[in-house]
C-alpha cells in the first residue's frame, strides 16, 4: 500500500521536513478559520484540514518559502 502524495515529494516541494510542517500547519488552520480549499476533495478528506493542506502543498497550489540567516 503507496501513501500518496509521497512524504519524499513533499520534503522537496517544501525544501525541508519543518518547512512542510510548518506550511501545511499554517494552510490547514486557514482552512479551520473559513478559508476555501483550493483542492476538490472528496467527502472523506473535506473534514480534515490537514490532509486538504499537504494535497494543495503537493499540487503546488501552497508555495513554502523559507528564509535563511545571514
Amino acid at each position: 500500500m503507496m501513501i500518496e502524495p509521497d512524504v519524499t515529494s513533499l520534503i522537496n516541494r517544501a525544501g525541508s521536513r519543518y518547512a512542510l510542517v510548518v506550511a501545511a500547519s499554517k494552510r490547514a488552520r486557514q482552512l479551520v478559520d473559513g478559508d476555501e480549499p483550493r483542492v476538490q476533495l472528496d467527502f472523506v478528506a473535506a473534514d480534515r484540514p490537514v490532509t486538504a493542506a499537504v494535497e494543495e502543498i503537493d499540487q503546488e497550489m501552497v508555495i513554502c518559502h523559507t528564509e535563511t540567516q545571514n
